[in-house]
């Protein structure tokens, strides 16, 4: 792994990101999203969740005045999305007030919907205010360092994680959790990046949190029984998505995330995260419920 985290293709996965958030209007209140690069998927087949939450904002933030930006979303999932093929967004305008909006959106494939989605949008104004303090960690960049320097010590499963690129950059501050098989009950916290290039246009930055916010939350569960998606132990995906959005956040600097899980059972999985600037300001809050299927060993 290269301590400078190839500044080049950075800025190459972060183009794709920024054309990812940019929809394309076909009615007044109709949109369609790009498709995943097939060089960036996955490699299952499906729908990244947080691309699908990503659009449906920025669908619904398009229908709204520029000075009512999102202040919190909630959506379900319904059915995995195919990656090869586009998706349609159909915004309903239930309310415009005084200082509030309200927008419903429907995600759907083939007129088959895969997401529903609701937006509050509010115009923001000066009020009493306090935050939880942003935990004292090292930085992204000493991180980095640390890990290059000791790629060669770590286990490959672990080593491979780490060194994929992604559109939504992970530098995890707990990494010996992802190799960790006994129980974690600290809350794991990693600084995430959607975008190495400066972007002025807020909206697009909303909907890169809110493609990142999706990053580290079902992990926070797996982690908390020491079982781990990579090493094929356990499969999850997320049922609904709530994002509470507290502040603007910039699109070329790390957020650090902090996730934990207050319960799991029945195969689902409850978690919940902040998310921090690096100057220590609460930018959003998530939470999410997922399933959570145990693997079989094989023979």
């Amino acid at each position: 792994m290269r301590g400078d985290m190839m500044s080049e293709d950075r800025a190459v996965l972060s183009e794709k990101l920024i054309k990812l958030m940019t929809l394309e209007q076909v009615g007044e209140n109709e949109f369609l999203g790009a498709m995943t690069p097939q060089e960036n998927s996955l490699g299952r087949g499906r729908v990244y969740g947080g691309l699908v939450v990503a659009q449906a904002l920025a669908a619904a933030e398009a229908t709204a005045p520029h000075d009512r930006p999102a202040a919190s979303l909630h959506c379900r999932f319904l059915r995995e999305g195919d990656e090869a093929r586009r998706i349609r967004y159909q915004v309903t305008r239930d309310m415009d007030g005084g200082s509030v909006s309200h927008r419903r959106v429907t995600a759907e494939q083939d007129g088959v919907t895969i997401l529903t989605f609701s937006a509050m949008l509010h115009r923001r104004g000066e009020g009493v205010s306090h935050q939880p303090d942003m935990p004292n960690v090292p930085s992204p960049e000493s991180l980095r360092a640390d890990f290059a320097r000791s790629a060669d010590a770590l286990p490959f499963a672990l080593r491979r994680y780490l060194s994929i690129p992604r559109l939504v950059e992970m530098v995890p501050v707990d990494h010996a959790m992802l190799d960790h098989k006994a129980e974690n009950i600290q809350p794991f916290r990693a600084w995430v990046r959607p975008s190495v290039l400066a972007v002025d246009d807020v909206r697009t930055r909303r909907a890169m949190l809110a493609y990142a916010s999706d990053s580290a939350l079902l992990l926070a569960a797996t982690l908390r029984h020491g079982l781990i998606s990579y090493r094929d132990e356990i499969r999850g995906a997320s049922l609904d998505h709530a994002l509470w959005i507290h502040d603007d956040p910039a699109a070329d600097d790390w957020m650090l995330y902090v996730s934990e899980s207050p319960w799991t059972g029945q195969q689902r999985g409850l978690t919940r995260g902040h998310l921090f600037a690096r100057d220590g300001r609460l930018i959003a809050s998530a939470a999410q419920e997922g399933l959570l299927r145990l693997m079989t060993p094989a023979a």
